[in-house]
């Protein structure tokens, strides 16, 4: 089964091809009004620990490394993981981030991991 995912930052309009919109980030993104966020859901849960969040701080040079300690964090989780398995099994999702870096995030591993990993 080939899930339909997409990755946006959450500051980009709202638009209807988006599917279910969901907030893969432990905190909510400054100046984004919760209103016009149009969420099907903030899954706070999935996102990577604050240590690892902290430790990989958005650094190019760090990401290889960071994709592989969040997978792990991943695979223990997997009440949240299957909570965004559940959703695409009924379509198309985006997921939604706040930070800068477009290459470098956590919703772009995040995609990479329910990719490779599609069933439990």
């Amino acid at each position: 089964m080939a899930f339909d995912i997409e990755v946006k930052r959450i500051y980009q309009a709202p638009d209807m091809a988006d599917g279910q919109r969901v907030l893969v980030d432990r905190i909510w993104p400054r100046g984004v009004a919760k209103t016009s966020a149009a969420l099907a859901l903030w899954l706070k849960d999935i996102a990577p620990s604050d240590a690892l969040r902290k430790w990989f701080g958005h650094e190019p040079a760090r990401w290889a490394e960071f994709q592989q300690r969040y997978h792990v964090e991943l695979d223990r989780n997997g009440e949240a993981v299957g909570q965004l398995r559940g959703l695409l099994a009924e379509g198309k999702v985006t997921l939604l981030y706040g930070a800068h870096d477009e290459a470098h995030n956590n919703a772009v591993a995040l995609a990479g991991y329910l990719l490779r990993h599609p069933r439990p």
